[in-house]
């Protein structure tokens, strides 16, 4: 039974890593950038829940919608106002610029006083609730947490919501074939720079919404995005450039760090990400569902 427990902690914690894992992923396959502010947009979205549900006292649903609907708007226009302009700069100098954007977003949330210096609970209905679930025989019931369940259950929704979307829209697709050959979907009539930002957009949202699904577990405070670090690997393990690898990859993240956190000595669970990392290098240096790339020489 406690096992089990810790594989749905594992889970829970994992749809968390790979939602983050998707922001890097949508990233990555639209303009071949990495985006290291991914965790820290999360971070914004969970102070702007917090601001909406306890300064204008929305309702914790009305609050999540909001949070999504300003982060989307957010994401599209730090692309247009910052990214865009180093169109045809090497890589290496968009990575740095996303670097410098998580970095200014701590010092903007930290400088407002009494907000960004302190840690804060977020005030949602199914705070510390539980349920208990019978297995019969005897057993003990199966205890799970409502912050874990909903974490699970909103994931799952949201991934459906955006295989769907990507699946049977017109827009969807055509940020698939953006995706795949700018070049070629610039030639048949695609707005590329409108696809791309939407892109940047959606990527804010999926973290803003992580962000507001992590707080009832771990608070809101400035440093919350660091777990973006955590899911970079999830990225990496599920293959950077696939989307369902990057839940994927969360979900193993997520359920080696939990039960390395419980059977291993202390200072694995930290580790265990990066372990797992090296390990999928060593087997599969693509990772899970990546593109198998071959060079001739």
């Amino acid at each position: 039974m406690q096992f089990l427990q810790l594989v749905i902690s594992g889970v829970a914690q994992g749809c968390i890593y790979g939602l983050i894992a998707l922001g890097f992923v949508l990233i990555y396959k639209a303009t071949e950038t990495v985006n290291f502010a991914q965790g820290d947009l999360m971070m914004l979205g969970g102070f702007l829940g917090l601001s909406f549900m306890v300064v204008l006292g929305m309702p914790f649903w009305l609050a999540f919608l909001a949070t999504l609907a300003v982060m989307l708007l957010f994401g599209m226009l730090l692309e247009r106002v910052l990214l865009r302009p180093l169109l045809g700069q090497p890589g290496f100098t968009v990575v740095m610029l996303t670097i410098g954007i998580g970095y200014l977003a701590r010092g903007l949330v930290t400088m407002i006083p009494g907000w960004g210096t302190e840690t804060h609970t977020l005030p949602v209905p199914y705070k510390d609730e539980v349920l208990h679930i019978a297995i019969g025989n005897g057993a003990d019931p199966l205890i799970l947490s409502m912050e874990h369940l909903v974490i699970i259950v909103v994931t799952a929704f949201l991934i459906a919501i955006l295989f769907l979307f990507f699946r049977y829209t017109k827009l969807g697709v055509a940020m698939q074939a953006t995706s795949q050959n700018q070049l070629a979907a610039f030639y048949m009539g695609i707005p590329v720079r409108r696809i791309n930002m939407l892109v940047w957009g959606i990527s804010a949202a999926v973290s803003a919404c992580a962000g507001l699904l992590l707080a009832p577990i771990t608070f809101v405070h400035v440093n919350m995005g660091y777990i973006g670090l955590k899911a970079f690997p999830a990225a990496v393990v599920g293959g950077f450039g696939s989307i369902p690898g990057a839940l994927v990859g969360g979900l193993i993240i997520g359920i080696v760090e939990s039960l390395a956190g419980f059977y291993l000595p202390e200072g694995f669970k930290d580790i265990a990400a990066y372990i797992v990392v090296l390990v999928m290098l060593a087997v599969l240096p693509n990772g899970l569902f990546g593109d198998k790339m071959r060079k001739k020489v």
